[in-house]
């Protein structure tokens, strides 16, 4: 059972996503809140598997919430969900390390979304996924030139970006769960970064521009 907290500035939205959620056996709502203060203190009380939160909530946001909930739990699976495509929002929300970013049209998405990314992966609404190559351009990646990836770390690259937990790449290339580990450890080392939304974002920030 996947345990998610919800949080919206609107009640009737917080109902609504809590009902659409738990239509899915596979799902339990064991929080709900209406502010970013509410979406911190429901994390840290309940400990959930996603939290699933709004952004824009009258005094602060959502990822100002993530933030001080990166402080206190560095593995903490944070999906926004808004109404708003701003690229600044999506931008700053990738780069703090949140696993998905949703439009809150897509309703249909949102059961699947809340399941990957308690499986690990990452997830986009196809709106946001298809701006991530103009939206990653702030800061320059490092020159192909300078670093060196073996075919290996190349495919493992490329089904991270593609949202892929280690499973799927494990069975995709034929590799075991722990060598796709191990391998993943050495990319993140290798260019430098935190966590495997950071390898997609070099992914389509060198390979996609």
């Amino acid at each position: 059972m996947i345990r998610v907290v919800v949080v919206d500035n609107d009640p009737l939205v917080t109902e609504s996503l809590k009902t659409i959620l738990e239509l899915s056996e596979e799902i339990e709502v064991v929080g709900t809140g209406n502010s970013a203060s509410d979406a911190v203190t429901l994390y840290l009380q309940e400990q959930p598997d996603v939290l699933l939160t709004d952004i824009r909530m009258g005094e602060s946001t959502g990822i100002e919430a993530a933030k001080e909930i990166f402080k206190q739990v560095s593995q903490a699976v944070i999906l926004l969900l808004t109404t708003f495509s701003d690229d600044e929002y999506i931008r700053e929300a990738l780069q703090i390390g949140v696993k998905g970013y949703l439009i809150k049209q897509d309703l249909a998405s949102i059961v699947p979304a809340i399941k990957a990314v308690s499986n690990g992966q990452t997830v986009f609404g196809t709106e946001i996924a298809g701006k991530l190559a103009s939206i990653l351009t702030v800061q320059a990646p490092p020159k192909l030139s300078n670093i060196s990836l073996s075919e290996r770390e190349e495919s493992i690259l490329v089904a991270v970006a593609n949202g892929k937990n280690n499973k799927e790449i494990a069975k995709e290339l034929f590799l075991s769960e722990g060598t796709v580990r191990n391998n993943i450890s050495q990319l993140l080392e290798k260019l430098e970064v935190r966590d495997r939304t950071q390898l997609a974002i070099f992914y389509y920030k060198t390979y996609q521009q």
